[in-house]
């Protein structure tokens, strides 16, 4: 009896550093059409905040109140990423959550009111695309708006390799939830802005 065939799930992803030296990372999958009513932007973010904790091995608490959401250093006050409430929005089709950066001792202190992560569903070619996206942000690592070539190289193989092991995670495990099966994952580079890799 032959076996079953392996489900494939490519994971479309960019990181890059703008020229005015903020961070842009996208990552998206798609998602069969039976997964969109799952796929809704409070879902997305609840799967997300649950995913960070399971991969941080519960070093990392998301904590939630009226005011906003921090990643917080499990049993301390201790934020690294502050955030505004989510702010949830739908238009033409698409419908995300936006969390805008306020502060947070990974974040440059002249620069805590900048920047926003989204994650967002939307139609895609094959059913529903779901996107992880983080953009204009500053990261404390970098330093300033003109990154030495050293803090670069520091940041592309510490918090940025993070967010970019996490978000997958996050994926493959959101695809394995909505579709029941778990795949093989195939990462593919995209270009959809321009910018120098981190």
């Amino acid at each position: 009896m032959a076996e079953p065939r392996q489900h494939e799930l490519e994971i479309s992803c960019q990181q890059v550093l703008l020229p005015d030296s903020t961070v842009y990372s996208v990552q998206w999958i798609d998602l069969p059409p039976h997964a969109a009513p799952r796929a809704t932007p409070p879902f997305l973010l609840e799967y997300y905040f649950k995913v960070v904790r399971r991969c941080t091995l519960g070093l990392i608490t998301p904590v939630l109140d009226p005011h906003g959401v921090e990643f917080r250093v499990t049993g301390t006050r201790c934020a690294l990423l502050a955030f505004s409430a989510a702010r949830f929005e739908a238009f033409e089709g698409t419908r995300a959550v936006h969390l805008c950066i306020g502060g947070g001792v990974l974040v440059q202190p002249g620069e805590c009111d900048r920047g926003m992560f989204s994650l967002l569903s939307a139609p895609g070619p094959e059913g529903v695309r779901v996107t992880v996206q983080l953009s204009d942000y500053c990261p404390l690592l970098l330093g300033s708006r003109n990154p030495s070539r050293l803090r670069k190289l520091c940041y592309g193989m510490t918090q940025s390799f993070f967010h970019k092991v996490v978000t997958f995670r996050y994926l493959a495990s959101l695809y394995r939830e909505l579709c029941g099966v778990k795949a093989r994952v195939k990462v593919r580079y995209v270009v959809v802005r321009q910018g120098k890799d981190i």
